[in-house]
């Protein structure tokens, strides 16, 4: 009698220790999850994401539990504060990139007069280009196994990011510089044939304006722009997409590894 006891109490001990590994792994996958490209939009419904969480968690606890059962912070709630402040640092680098599609479709849109083209369609007010880009790159994603990658970047972060730890500010600011930077040159990547495809068509513009001052320049030109801009859009967007796509997954591959 006295054995069975010692082993229901060996298996209580055990299944609390599980339970608390279960609820660190929550709190950053659920930070996570908020932000994650087409899990945390609000068009998504709370109880869809907290399943997501849910689900996340079942396949996450198990492979951890070993580390953290033994090397793991004690049940308190700075623990918690900590898995939500790390799991907010991996969802907010992974909201950059889409960050990067809707600044590179502004300065497309910008360039080639199609700013205002059905313009307030989303939730927030954006140009088509932005909803066309942001669409396609949140489809590409999930279509590549996003799902995977964010369950192994999650796994990979407690090697960077114990468990119950807060991380340095200093090295968590070096680290979101590097990654906004990296993300802002993207776009302007994305865009620079847009941007020198308009030049060269204004400054062309301007010589034809100065050789003919009679031709109303304005009238011929602006819808000339226009459908330029759309065609180079349907030629140069799956290959602007495939290029985001390429970045983001080196991104969730090795998230803190950031060039200068």
């Amino acid at each position: 009698m006295n054995g069975m006891l010692a082993e229901m109490a060996g298996l209580l001990d055990l299944a609390e220790g599980f339970l608390w590994v279960a609820a660190l792994v929550f709190v950053r996958v659920g930070a996570v999850v908020s932000l994650m490209p087409g899990f945390g939009d609000t068009a998504v419904p709370q109880r869809v994401k907290l399943a997501l969480v849910l689900a996340f968690t079942a396949v996450i606890a198990p492979i951890i539990a070993e580390d953290l059962g033994a090397t793991g912070p004690q049940p308190a709630l700075a623990p918690l504060a900590g898995e939500a402040v790390a799991g907010l640092i991996l969802g907010i680098g992974m909201r950059l990139f889409l960050l990067t599609l809707q600044t590179a479709a502004a300065m497309i849109a910008q360039a080639t007069t199609l700013s205002q083209l059905f313009a307030g369609a989303a939730p927030e007010p954006q140009p088509a280009i932005g909803n066309l880009f942001l669409i396609a790159g949140i489809a590409l994603a999930l279509g590549a196994g996003l799902h995977v990658r964010a369950a192994e970047l999650v796994i990979l972060s407690y090697d960077i990011l114990p468990a119950g730890g807060y991380p340095s500010a200093a090295v968590v600011a070096d680290w979101g510089l590097g990654l906004i930077g990296r993300t802002f040159g993207l776009a302007f990547t994305l865009a620079a044939p847009f941007v020198i495809a308009s030049l060269i068509y204004n400054l062309a513009l301007g010589a034809i304006n100065r050789a003919m001052p009679q031709l109303m320049v304005s009238m011929v030109g602006a819808p000339a722009l226009t459908l330029g801009g759309l065609a180079l859009l349907t030629v140069a967007t799956p290959i602007l997409l495939a290029v985001w796509l390429q970045a983001f997954e080196a991104y969730l591959a090795n998230p803190f590894a950031v060039p200068p």
